[in-house]
Order: C-alpha cells, then structure tokens, then sequence
C-alpha cells in the first residue's frame, strides 16, 4: 500500500470582532483550543473591541461531534473543531500555516504594514498552533500571546528566534489549570529562556479558561506582565 498526498481547495472560516473597517493599531489572529469553533470562542475575547483592534479568530480545518459516540445525533449535537491529530500531521501543520498566512495577508491587504501590530493568540491546542506559525509561516508576527497551552515538543524553539517577534511572549496560565501543572510551565519558562526568547508570564487565579480582566489588562499593558 502506497500513501499518497493531493491538494484541494476547500473554504476555511475565521469571524471577526472590532475594527474592520478603520485603521486598526492591532490585528490579532486568535486560535481557538480542542473541540471549540471559532464564533464561540471569539465571544470570550470581546475585552479587546476598543475600537483600535481587529480581531479574526480562525477556525479548525476538522470539524467533528462532541457527543459520545453512540448518541443519536440531531440539529442540537454539539459540535467542536481540531487544528490537527497525530494522524499525517506533518501535512496538517504545513496546511494551518498555510491557511494563517493566507488569513493574516488578507487582513493586512490594503494597510499600512508600518503603523499595525500582527499579534498572535494562542488558547489550549491553538498554543502550538500559533507558535508553529510564527515559526514556519512567511507573515511577520510582532508577539505571540500564549494562554492555557503548551510549547510544541518537536520544535527548535532557538532555531527560529527571530520569527517571535519584538516584544516578549506572554505567557498566561491559571493556578487551577487542570491541563498544565507547575512542572509543566517551568518547562516551558526553561526552554523560552534556553533559546534565548524574552517571555513574560502572566500567572493568574483560575483553570482552563480565558480570563476577561486578566485579557483586558495584558492588551492594554502589552509586555508588562507580573
């Protein structure tokens, strides 16, 4: 049996939130975590319409249920989308990259590149998922946000230091996330610090979520952490 690879066009879907039509200062491409869609997801990041913000959360090429498997399902089945699975993943990485550089160039088209921020945010799965783009993809990204998630393992991170940005990365991780214990977020301090990347990390009192004032505050603050 021989794999085989072949490219298709298929419509992706991303919704926006903020300042569309005037000059935005901020462009942020959010990605959502496991089993989330884009819609609801971007809900929780409406701290940042101040009016001087663009905010396009993408959604997940694979979109799947969430119901057990054995549930009938109906019009009410909840639904979830996935970046990628262990499942030809090398293929599935080279596809989002793809599709977030063809986002974040047409939020750009028309702008002065000069007077925008690109910033990248990342919750839960989304995390590897911005990072590997700020690290393979072709748009410059001028901070990566990181919240609720981890590095990707196979990842030089040092290799690809320049691509990370000017401003430190912010890291955001509640003390009661179920996902990442303390061992886990020393680990990532260690190896943002081994490759030479200024991070701030944003400790803050909650578990897997995104926390509105703790969000308003790092947006307004940008790389003034605690």
């Amino acid at each position: 049996m021989n794999e085989h690879h072949l490219d298709v066009t298929r419509r992706a879907r991303y919704f926006t939130l903020g300042a569309d039509s005037t000059a935005p200062r901020e462009i942020w491409i959010a990605c959502h975590g496991y089993g989330q869609l884009a819609s609801r997801f971007l809900r929780q990041l409406e701290p940042l319409d101040d009016g001087t913000r663009l905010v396009a959360a993408p959604e997940g090429l694979s979109r799947f249920y969430l119901d057990p498997i054995g549930v009938p399902r109906s019009a009410e089945s909840r639904v979830g989308a996935s970046w990628m699975t262990r499942e030809d993943r090398d293929q599935e990485i080279t596809d989002y990259v793809h599709y977030l550089d063809v986002l974040a160039t047409q939020l750009l088209t028309g702008r002065d590149r000069s007077a925008v921020r690109v910033i990248a945010f990342g919750f839960s799965q989304g995390v590897s998922t911005v990072v590997r783009w700020a690290a393979l993809g072709t748009v410059p990204v001028d901070q990566l946000i990181l919240w609720a998630g981890s590095l990707p393992e196979d990842l030089v991170l040092a290799h690809h230091r320049p691509r990370f940005g000017t401003s430190p990365v912010i890291v955001a991780v509640g003390d009661a996330d179920e996902f990442l214990n303390q061992a886990a977020v020393e680990r990532q301090r260690g190896r943002l610090r081994d490759a030479g990347i200024r991070a701030t990390f944003v400790p803050f009192t909650g578990g897997h979520v995104v926390d509105a004032t703790v969000l308003a505050r790092i947006a307004m603050s940008g790389a003034r952490g605690q």
